[in-house]
């Protein structure tokens, strides 16, 4: 099964909680973003919502993230989250992103590894046939 690498694009506004001291998004709310662009691409891209892992009794969690941050964000500012999925594993997939800033320039990139987990023992499970297969768009 080839993956394709489909990039997906959510939108979201800096909010006046996630500015710091430096009147800048504290690189924290960084992973924050990452995450609800995926949670929002798993459903309406992938067609496969959170809700339908934990049906099956499998969950995510991130094994180790890298992030790149080369301009600041700003409150107010509405950024475009990008990410794809750059490599499938036997128990998990690693997924690019890039935050762009509304004049198109790269604030911040980077990658996330995540491992699947069955929820019943909390140990990584095998990524299922049908999930791959779903992922590889």
């Amino acid at each position: 099964m080839e993956l394709n690498k489909t990039r997906f694009e959510t939108l979201l506004q800096v909010r006046p909680d996630d500015i710091d001291m430096n009147q800048h998004v504290h690189s924290s709310r960084y992973m924050d973003y990452v995450l609800a662009a995926r949670f929002d691409q798993m459903a309406r891209c992938y067609k496969m919502p959170m809700q339908e892992f934990l049906k099956h009794g499998f969950g995510w969690v991130i094994r180790n993230t890298f992030m790149e941050f080369k301009r600041p964000l700003l409150l107010g500012e509405t950024m475009k989250i990008i990410t794809w999925i750059d490599e499938m594993q036997k128990d998990g997939v690693k997924v690019q992103f890039e935050i762009l800033k509304e004049n198109g320039k790269s604030s911040c990139s980077g990658y996330f590894n995540y491992t699947m987990i069955n929820l019943e023992n909390g140990r990584a499970a095998l990524v299922p046939d049908w999930i791959r297969e779903r992922y590889s768009i």
